[in-house]
């Protein structure tokens, strides 16, 4: 079997894509499940898809060998874990730690669509005729048997410790001004920490949604928001990344290739893809971003002009003792 010749992957929104294995008669009804990063990507430690619910769609409990995340991007689905269920909203995400048996619902009404990640990537995410599909592999999802409730659900939480698996990025969380201001005692958010700081840099906004404060121990989810101007100057990661863009539009490079992702575009990047962005227009720009596995403690960026810069200072020094 050939590896993919690239270390990147571009799926544009509403491009068809492998809809993977999908759970075993009825055990599941209503749910249309979308893969957009995986194996047959060449991703190694990522898999991504999208899962839409239909009105009272059903997903009965189970199980995963994977850590799976979560973020909510329309609707109402309903999330049992724990013995308690949960109605979500947009902007809610969450962490279902490896072998945590849970169980889904659609809202009561409308449609719901939830952004899933799993770590590492799961071993059915090929479609059935794709070139590079592997011989039949260990299943990755266990059905407990027990069929999904179906209560109405509360709303999470988030200052519960129960729900310490759960977070909500409210409206003001990627605005430095608000962050400069004190939290009230009884605020209804999660108390605020260096774990919970907004990171800013070079026109870019980073808030941290899943880590190990959540208790992720196989990677990290994140929103990240550019302002015009922003950029990422070329660098790699001895990990993977995912983007899945939410609003706006911005210039992406990756080995050399320049393309512009928009809303519902996916981008993957492989170890060593050597990868930049910048903000060429006007507006926000705003994407999901994960990385996998979690970054190590330094020399998770190796950026190209610090390298070059050591280069041409070497040539320097050479050619002066040359002469």
């Amino acid at each position: 079997m050939e590896p993919p010749t690239r270390q990147y992957a571009v799926i544009r929104a509403g491009e068809p894509e492998p809809a993977g294995a999908g759970p075993p008669d009825g055990r599941a009804e209503g749910l249309r499940r979308t893969v957009l990063v995986g194996r047959h990507v060449g991703a190694v430690h990522t898999g991504v898809a999208l899962a839409a619910f239909a009105p009272e769609a059903r997903v009965d409990e189970h199980l995963h060998s994977t850590e799976q995340s979560f973020y909510v991007l329309e609707g109402n689905p309903r999330l049992t874990v724990e013995g308690r269920t949960y109605s979500l909203a947009p902007n809610e995400c969450g962490l279902l730690p490896v072998g945590v048996p849970h169980a889904w619902r659609g809202a009561e009404k409308g449609e719901a669509l939830v952004l899933e990640v799993n770590c590492p990537a799961p071993r059915d995410t090929f479609p059935p005729a794709h070139p590079l599909r592997p011989p039949a592999q260990p299943p990755d999802t266990f059905w407990t048997g027990v069929r999904a409730p179906e209560d109405r659900g509360e709303r999470p939480d988030i200052r519960d410790p129960r729900t310490r698996a759960f977070f909500r990025l409210g409206t003001t969380d990627m605005d430095l001004d608000s962050r400069k201001l004190g939290a009230p005692v009884d605020a209804p958010s999660v108390s605020a920490s260096m774990a919970t700081a907004l990171l800013a840099y070079s026109g870019i906004a980073v808030k941290m949604l899943i880590d190990q404060r959540l208790g992720a121990v196989l990677h990290t989810m994140f929103m990240v928001e550019y302002q015009p101007g922003g950029v990422a100057q070329p660098h790699d990661h001895p990990l993977e990344e995912m983007y899945y863009m939410l609003e706006g539009e911005v210039e992406a490079e990756a080995d050399g290739e320049v393309f512009t992702l928009g809303p519902g575009d996916a981008f993957w990047t492989g170890v060593g893809c050597i990868h930049a962005f910048r903000h060429r227009g006007s507006g926000r720009v705003r994407w999901l971003e994960t990385q996998s596995p979690q970054p190590p403690a330094n020399y998770s960026y190796r950026f190209n002009r610090d390298w070059d810069y050591l280069a041409a200072a070497l040539e320097r020094a050479g050619s002066e003792v040359g002469t």
